[in-house]
């Protein structure tokens, strides 16, 4: 009986990958940091 390769477990990735992750990353992350902090800094005014 011969073990079958699992077909769940991910592909591997070349190493260019990692630059196109970062800037997908970015492309969120910086407009939801933006809006965690105006939300944060409207938030502080309701309790002066």
């Amino acid at each position: 009986m011969n073990p079958q390769p699992n077909s769940s477990t991910p592909a591997t990735t070349d190493a260019g990958s990692g630059g196109s992750a970062v800037l997908a990353w970015l492309f969120v992350g910086i407009p939801l940091a933006w809006g965690v902090s105006q939300t944060f800094i409207k938030a502080l005014a309701l309790f002066k």
